[in-house]
């Protein structure tokens, strides 16, 4: 059970990463100054939204069901 825990939090932490990785780069495409490629961007954005998926399950995963 630790190691499965341990195991999502791993996973979290570089999806969580991965994300502000990909916001950065989304940002500094956005900012008016590049030539950006429209379809790539939308491709960054669109991988951006699954990670945040993903980042919730996990989490949910994370929190325990047992409510008092």
């Amino acid at each position: 059970m630790l190691k499965d825990r341990d195991s999502l939090l791993g996973q979290l932490h570089e999806l969580r990463s991965e994300h502000r990785d990909l916001d950065t780069i989304i940002s500094r495409l956005t900012d008016g100054t590049i030539l950006t490629d429209q379809l790539q961007l939308q491709r960054l954005k669109k991988r951006k939204l699954l990670l945040r998926d993903r980042i919730t399950r996990l989490e949910s995963e994370l929190i325990p069901d047992d409510i008092a």
